[in-house]
């Protein structure tokens, strides 16, 4: 299961599905409760599409350490959260359909 959060505006939730990617929207702003209640703890991995999100970068990783952290949007990640990033994309530099291959690929190669 991959865990979503923000507004996706770019489509990468879509091509994650197309591909078919378990897609569990987090649902409002990413925070312990609403991480806990997306499934946190059986997620593979944590696409975040919205920095205002990057907070939950930290609590995912303490709730579930081996969760694979990728962003994709194209504001900064902030300074705080980038050692605990294994990916971060700029949606004007790879199209969501590559991210998502890409993604589903390591995820896969990690099993």
């Amino acid at each position: 299961m991959i865990l979503l959060a923000g507004a996706d505006d770019d489509g990468l939730g879509d091509a994650l599905a197309a591909l078919g990617a378990d897609v569990v929207r987090v649902e409002g702003i990413a925070t312990k409760q609403s991480l806990v209640d997306a499934g946190v703890g059986d997620a593979r991995a944590l696409v975040l599409t919205e920095m205002d999100d990057a907070s939950a970068i930290p609590v995912a990783k303490e709730l579930r350490p081996d969760l694979r952290v990728v962003t994709y949007s194209r504001d900064s990640l902030p300074e705080f959260a980038r050692g605990q990033t294994d990916l971060a994309v700029d949606p004007a530099l790879l199209e969501p359909d590559v991210v998502a291959e890409e993604l589903l690929d390591s995820l896969a190669a990690s099993d």
